[in-house]
């Protein structure tokens, strides 16, 4: 594989080498739009020109609002090209939100592009210039079509350093406060290069782009890994074609969330219940019909690996995709890593671990078992924030992941909790939720669980139930429920074991600021809003309660 030093480098060969090859293909109106390498690349120059026009001071840093869409790696693109800053912000955000990061990033103008309701987003843009994407609907004064049409493509594109600051990605912030971090183009190609060598893929390979674009898994596995390969990057129109968009693709690669899977799953048993499911694929000759045809469907039939991150994955779920041939591989990195740390790989895929360290990743571990890693593309610190910065790094430049884990003897990693995350119920001992937690997803009629305890004797289990636990009748459920508590409650210490578990009224969302946008519980949030009710929950006669 050609060797690039940056993303604007990759993108540049493939413009003049590949220029008539499919770059971005946006589905608008169930029909596709197509930009090859060199149309895309018309496009950006002029782009680029505009934002020149503007007359910012040097390394200013630009907005990047949209849902993911051509438009939004294209933007990415001329913002580099005009040798500009990105700031990506969630699509999902709410005015408030928006505001503080454009205000803590010196933001000098925006890109706004596809969005589901910019008019309640609107009011959070501070006076800076805003150019807004009319294709995709939303109005401001200068428009990305007029100043395209009105510029001259940049002839001359900024030439990327290595060491050049390339963007601030504000964390989706579990545990507090969104943070900056910054990371370089160099970081970038570096990134997209281990990530690339996992496995092969063909020539112009086909990638599939739906996780948020604003966060570092699908900008460094799907958009910069993509530039790298010479890639052809399809886009799911909405939510509701998002399963028709993958059929349709059938990438060579695919990336998930645990939730992801466990919907596909929901899908899959709702059409096929678990039982019949079960008699088909004793059958030798219809099984591997069946297989194919699931998928075939899921849009899976292409693909060369499957891996799934950004939170843990339940081992029952990973077996259960197996059983109708699919394999999942477990994957771990964070924003600050530029998601180059741990996988599981083809033919190296242990199920419960995250795998073993990618090429040229050091790890070690704090006395207190904290993981701390080291790469080539470690971020360059967290903006205007040099304390925090300082505190996430060893004397000898590891940073410090606040993942608490350890490795078998064959080196895969096992993490068995976040160090921030610990509890102390009322008996003073300290219990890890996320072991636990992805030890109860295995049920199916369980969507976000978070384990809770401070302040009673014995933790409890929140959870929302999932499309299938909903629609069960209130007995089935709680029977459903207890059973698995029963199940796990023997495995566990005894200060551990699950005393109760409260089903909640409603579902922790982006929007009532419960979860992030990549789909993680925000267990502070929830905390704050439930631990005055612990006590009552935990006196409670019943052992499952509906709040």
């Amino acid at each position: 594989m050609r060797k690039f030093h940056s993303p604007l480098e990759a993108f540049l060969h493939w413009e003049k080498e590949a220029p008539h090859v499919a770059f971005l293909n946006q589905p608008i109106n169930r029909k596709i739009s197509t930009y090859t390498y060199e149309s895309a690349g018309e496009e950006i120059r002029r782009m680029a020109s505009a934002l020149k026009a503007y007359n910012l001071p040097e390394k200013s840093h630009i907005g990047l609002l949209s849902k993911n869409c051509a438009h939004w790696i294209m933007a990415d693109l001329a913002i580099m090209m005009a040798g500009y800053v990105s700031v990506p912000i969630y699509p999902t955000l709410n005015a408030n939100s928006i505001e503080q990061i454009l205000t803590h990033s010196d933001a000098k103008a925006i890109i706004i592009g596809k969005l589901d309701d910019y008019s309640s987003q609107k009011a959070g843009i501070p006076n800076i210039h805003k150019i807004s994407i009319h294709l995709y609907g939303a109005l401001e004064t200068d428009s990305w079509e007029q100043l395209v049409e009105k510029h001259d493509p940049l002839k001359k594109p900024y030439e990327q350093k290595t060491d050049d600051l390339v963007t601030l990605i504000y964390t989706s912030g579990t545990t507090g406060a969104p943070k900056g971090v910054m990371h370089t183009s160099g970081n970038f190609a570096n990134s997209a290069y281990s990530l690339a060598s996992i496995v092969e893929l063909p020539k112009h390979p086909k990638l599939f782009s739906y996780l948020p674009l604003s966060h570092i898994a699908e900008r460094a596995g799907v958009a910069m890994r993509g530039l790298v390969m010479g890639a052809q990057i399809f886009f799911a129109e909405s939510l509701d074609t998002f399963a028709a968009d993958l059929e349709t693709t059938q990438p060579h690669s695919f990336g998930a969330v645990p939730r992801i899977l466990t919907k596909f799953q929901e899908k899959i048993l709702e059409n096929l219940p678990q039982k019949k499911l079960n008699t088909l694929l004793k059958i030798p000759f219809v099984k591997n019909i069946i297989k194919k045809k699931l998928k075939q469907k899921l849009g899976l039939s292409e693909a060369r690996i499957i891996v799934a991150g950004a939170a843990p994955v339940s081992p029952s779920l990973i077996e259960w995709y197996q059983t109708i041939g699919i394999t999942v591989h477990q994957m771990y990195g964070m924003t600050e890593d530029c998601i180059v740390s741990h996988s599981n790989l083809p033919g190296a895929n242990k199920i419960g671990s995250v795998g073993k360290k990618l090429a040229g990743v050091a790890t070690k571990f704090t006395p207190d078992g904290e993981l701390c890693i080291k790469n080539n593309c470690l971020l360059k610190g967290y903006y205007k924030a040099p304390e925090i910065t300082a505190s996430v790094f060893t004397e000898d430049g590891y940073f410090k992941t606040g993942d608490v884990g350890e490795y078998d003897h064959d080196g895969f990693l096992t993490l068995t909790g976040r160090a921030k995350d610990q509890f102390k119920t009322d008996k003073g001992k300290y219990i890890s939720p996320s072991p636990i937690e992805v030890q109860l997803s295995g049920n199916t009629d369980m969507e976000q669980i978070c384990i809770v305890g401070t302040g009673i004797p014995q933790p409890i289990a929140l959870i929302t139930p999932s499309l299938l636990g909903k629609a069960k009748s209130k007995a089935a459920l709680t029977e459903s429920l207890w059973k698995s508590i029963s199940e796990i409650n023997p495995s566990l210490e005894k200060h551990e074991k699950i005393q109760k578990v409260v089903v909640m009224k409603e579902d922790w969302t982006v929007e009532n600021g419960l979860s992030t946008p990549t789909l993680k519980v925000k267990r502070i949030s929830i905390e704050r809003i439930h631990q005055p009710f612990y006590k009552n929950w935990f006196a409670h006669k019943e052992n499952v309660i509906f709040e």
